[in-house]
Order: C-alpha cells, then sequence, then structure tokens
C-alpha cells in the first residue's frame, strides 16, 4: 500500500500528518508513504526526521490586502499553482498511492485536486474551527472533510462529506497518559510559556516584565521558549540596574522547548498561542491554560480556537491587544493559587479530548481505499 500525505508550512500542519503516517507504520509496517511539502524550513526539519521521504513543490499563497506589491505576489501564486499541478501529477503517476490525505497548507490544492481528479481516494483535514481557505476549496472535491471540531459540518457546502475526528497528536503525548509518573515533588507550581516555533515580539517582551514580577515575588518555576532567535533579546530586557547576572534557578529562558509532551505533563499552568495542535495536546493532557490567540492568523481562526475551550471551561483566554504582562502575571498568580479552580479546568479539558484521533483518520482511509472512488 502506497500513501501520499501533503502538508505546509507550520507544525500545525505537519504534526497530524505525521501523527496519521505514524499510524498507518504501525498497522502496516511495509506500507510506503510519502510527503509533499512547499519546501518550508519546518517541513524539511521534521518530517525527515520522523523518518519519511519528502519531495518539495513551490507553491505560495494568497494575500488578501489590496496593493501593488500583493498584487504581483498573487499573480505569482496564479503561476505557482499551474506549476504546481503538473509536477503534483508527476509525482503521484510516479509513486501510485492508494489514497491521498491533506493536512493543511496551500501546497494541499494542486495535490489533492490532481489526484481526485485521476480517481484517487483524497481527504482533507482541518485542525481549525474555522476552515481555511485551502479546506474550503478542496471541500467539493475531496472524498471526505475531517474536522477537529463536531457541529461544523454547515460551514462546508457538502456537509454530508464532514466528519468529526479530532486532530491527531504526536505519539509521545498519547503514550504519556499511560505511564505512571512518580508523585510530582516540585517545591513551587510550574508554568510554561510558548509564542510559537517562530516566536512573537510583542510577546516576547511582555514575558520579560512577567519574568521580573516572578523574580520578585518568587512564585512559581517557569520556563519560557522565546522561538527562534528570541533568548539574548528576552534576557537583555530583563537586566536592570541591581539585577543579578544569571537567572534563578526554578527560571528558564530556552529558544525551543525540546521534549514538550514531558513538560507540558509536569506542568500546572499552560501560556500559550491557540493553534489548533496545541489546542489538542493541552486537551490530551489535561492542562489548565491562559491563551492569547495571534490576532495575525487568517480569519481570525485561532480566536475561534481558544474560544471552545473557554466555553467548556478549561482555559482563559486574552486578546494580544489587552494581554499586557502585568494582566498575564494576575491572571497566572490567580489560576495557581487556586487549586480546586485548576482542578476543574483540567477536567473540562478532557472533556474534549480525542486521543484516537490519528486511529480514526486511518478508519476512514482504508475505508476509501475499500470502496474506491465515490
Amino acid at each position: 500500500m502506497n500513501l501520499l500525505f501533503v502538508c505546509g508550512g507550520t507544525a500545525g500542519h505537519i504534526n497530524p500528518a505525521l501523527a496519521v503516517a505514524s499510524e498507518f507504520k504501525k498497522r502496516f509496517p511495509k506500507c510506503k508513504i510519502l510527503f509533499v511539502g512547499a519546501g518550508k524550513e519546518l517541513e524539511k526539519k521534521l518530517i525527515p526526521a520522523a523518518g519519511f521521504h519528502l519531495v518539495n513543490i513551490k507553491m505560495s499563497g494568497l494575500r488578501r490586502s489590496v496593493s501593488p506589491n500583493n498584487l504581483l505576489y498573487n499573480l505569482s501564486t496564479v503561476k505557482n499553482l499551474t506549476t504546481a499541478g503538473i509536477k503534483a501529477g508527476k509525482v503521484i503517476k510516479r509513486f501510485s498511492p492508494d489514497a491521498v490525505i491533506g493536512t493543511g497548507g496551500y501546497i494541499c490544492y494542486p495535490v489533492l485536486k490532481k489526484a481526485a481528479q485521476m480517481g484517487i481516494p483524497t481527504v482533507i483535514h482541518g485542525s481549525d474551527a474555522v476552515p481555511g481557505l485551502t479546506t474550503k476549496m478542496l471541500s467539493t472535491t475531496v472524498d471526505k472533510i475531517l474536522v477537529s471540531f463536531p457541529g461544523l459540518e454547515s460551514q462546508y457546502k457538502k456537509p454530508e462529506r464532514v466528519e468529526f475526528t479530532g486532530t491527531p497528536v504526536r505519539a509521545k503525548f498519547t503514550d504519556i497518559l499511560s505511564k505512571t509518573d512518580e508523585a510530582d515533588k516540585k517545591a513551587k507550581p510550574l508554568v510554561i510559556s510558548f509564542w510559537g516555533s517562530l516566536g512573537a515580539e510583542r510577546m516576547n517582551e511582555a514575558m520579560a516584565e512577567f519574568i521580573k514580577a516572578n523574580i520578585q515575588d518568587g512564585r512559581f518555576e517557569h520556563i519560557h521558549a522565546t522561538g527562534k532567535g528570541g533568548v539574548e533579546r528576552v534576557k537583555s530586557n530583563l537586566k536592570k540596574p541591581g539585577m543579578k547576572e544569571n537567572l534563578p534557578s526554578e527560571i528558564k529562558v530556552v529558544d525551543y522547548i525540546e521534549d514538550m509532551p514531558s513538560l507540558m505533563n509536569r506542568a500546572d499552568l499552560v501560556l500559550c498561542r491557540a493553534g489548533a495542535s496545541t489546542i489538542a495536546e493541552l486537551t490530551i493532557l489535561g492542562k489548565p491554560a491562559v491563551l492569547v490567540p495571534s490576532p495575525y492568523v487568517t480569519n481570525n481562526h485561532q480566536e475561534a480556537n481558544a474560544r471552545q475551550l473557554e466555553k467548556a471551561g478549561g482555559a482563559v483566554v486574552i486578546l494580544e491587544k489587552d494581554c499586557y504582562y502585568n494582566k498575564l502575571y494576575d491572571v497566572a498568580s490567580e489560576l495557581l493559587n487556586d487549586r480546586e479552580k485548576l482542578k476543574r479546568m483540567s477536567d473540562a479539558q478532557k472533556t474534549l479530548a480525542i486521543t484516537n484521533a490519528a486511529e480514526k483518520i486511518a478508519d476512514i482511509v482504508m475505508e476509501l481505499i475499500a470502496k474506491g472512488k465515490r
């Protein structure tokens, strides 16, 4: 069996695809899997590191604001789309997949469209509470539209093709649930914070002041991930007259958290954005969170994601325009001082968890392969 996965750009698109690919490898060790990406840095890092082969097809997105530069960019995208469709056809003919699975990113459009035209079973998975442009454009073409939140059928032209599966997460997040951990002997509560793999300048500036407040009060342990290239800037913002050269041992500033499953599992509170993969990971582990949705994403989909957790009672949502360090620090401190509320938030998060999303998607793909094209 040959399976073609298509994803592009962000960890939120790549990690779900890797989770489903790993599920297929577990079921069918001899199956062949090929990934198609758009040549982005994270694709080239994460996919080969997981043991899968990757080919890249150049593809860009659309810019929606009107300006001469954006018009030229969009004309370039149209050209890339034509070329990408031709290249996708060649990859598909050469690899001969039994099914094609897309998990987001502009590269999904030419590859899934071409596969559908060739009569190959196709599915697209949308992780966010608001459908992305690519997912909507493909919704009348693919065999199945897989979604991460219930009740989204009305957002698509062919609701009968929509199935709720949840968002697949990396196996380490589900594996950790089956382990019996020793009692946590932290002297103080642990807070972890991160604002995306590429960082967020405004939020990192706020975190520098947040960290200063905690150094003064000594209320909790804190590990903050700045994103690529942000550590020195945050540490520079931390310097002030009379302050010690080194941070207290209970406070760490790093560029990236390598073992996120273990660290998130230990945390009492998580401060972060509201990307779909992060949302799924929080619910799997039942972690109370303060979410600051990124306002720089299409259709404001991160706020829609965050509101799902807020509605269930598992998270507090602060919009970035309102997120000054003192407000964030006060909210975090109040939550950490109320252990009963943290427990209620944890329980609420778990009600949203879908621990078998990868298995559900694999089952759907296998059904499509068995039945052939609709």
